[in-house]
């Protein structure tokens, strides 16, 4: 095997396949020489795509997969009998150690059902949660869970915290990450049923920083580092704060250009505000693990462009390198 960190792409994923797709796996790897991408699709458009771009050839490799899952077609079906289609063979490539990591912009619930039958889940997760990060006051947080486990058990929370608390000290380099659970007061004896349930044994989990409860609206302020929370809740979150963000950056811009004195303010802290409108772009940060399973999946916006495509597939390296899979299976065992 070679010393890349090897991740397999579904090309044909996504609202822009393969377009976006192959172009940003291009920006990847040619911004990193840590990184080998296996574009899996159509053969004939995919090479068609890589003409247009140079890049380093070895780290850069077509494979053929024929079929096409739709985003409206039943995942268990799709992943049972569509076997040359881009998700089911890029996953294998997983599976069979080919590669380290998979990245896709394709079917959500076809990317859910083929990490845990495919890939398989590591011994002793009882659900894989998705986690993307997002934007903070004080840099990013990640959300755990936004979409993969509507109806979770308190257990299921214990673990998405201990998963979490792994992934942000050893990726995202954020030293004992602050836990919290999203809740409607900040009062212990407050929530639903299962945050009431879920809250004592986070208290008493001496694997986690758990700092208590956190309401919605302190998460943008960076409350916590990991917010934890059933894939319900944490889905409003995450399409919130996208829907929120994407309305003030419109509203700044306009404002901006609304008169002539603006027109020359915005000339003056353009370039100021441009960086701190990049750091509040969920585009910048890739998209969001499925943690637990043997290898790494990342699902990204089934809209995403080539910004989101690059941003995965680096996110893949740290994942590899700091042996997160490892880390987090030592974390799951010490529950036994």
């Amino acid at each position: 095997m070679s010393d890349y960190v090897n991740v397999a792409v579904d090309a044909m994923g996504g609202d822009h396949a393969p377009e976006e797709i192959v172009r940003g796996a291009v920006e990847a790897v040619n911004v990193d020489s840590r990184v080998k991408v296996f574009l899996v699709g159509r053969k004939g458009p995919v090479e068609e795509e890589l003409k247009k771009y140079s890049y380093p050839q070895a780290q850069v490799e077509v494979v053929n997969a024929e079929e096409v899952i739709d985003m409206a077609e039943p995942p268990v079906m799709a992943i049972r009998r569509k076997k040359d289609s881009s998700i089911v063979k890029a996953l294998n490539l997983v599976r069979e150690g080919v590669c380290d990591a998979y990245v896709s912009a394709g079917s959500t619930g076809a990317t859910l059902v083929g990490g845990q039958v495919i890939v398989g889940r590591i011994k002793g997760v009882e659900r894989p949660p998705l986690a993307p990060l997002i934007p903070t006051e004080n840099g990013v947080a990640l959300l755990i869970d936004c979409g993969a486990n509507v109806d979770a058990r308190p257990s299921h929370l214990v673990q998405f915290a201990k998963m979490g608390s792994v992934y942000m000290e050893h990726v995202v380099g954020v030293k004992n990450p602050r836990v919290a659970i999203v809740n409607i007061g900040a009062e212990e004896e407050k929530g639903n049923s299962l945050v009431k349930e879920t809250f004592p044994l986070l208290k008493n989990c001496p694997e986690i920083n758990f700092t208590g409860s956190i309401e919605a609206r302190d998460i943008p302020a960076g409350g916590a580092d990991v917010i934890v929370c059933e894939a319900f809740t944490g889905n409003v979150i995450l399409k919130l704060y996208e829907g929120v963000g994407a309305v003030m950056m419109k509203k700044i811009k306009g404002g901006m250009m609304s008169s002539l004195r603006s027109k020359i303010g915005a000339l003056l802290v353009k370039p100021a505000l441009k960086q701190t409108l990049k750091a509040f772009d969920t585009k910048e940060y890739g998209g969001a693990p499925l943690l637990g399973l043997k290898g790494l999946v990342v699902k990204t916006h089934g809209s995403s462009g080539s910004v989101e495509i690059k941003n995965s597939v680096l996110q893949c390296i740290a994942f590899k390198e700091q042996n997160i899979n490892e880390k987090i299976k030592e974390k799951i065992t010490l529950e036994d």
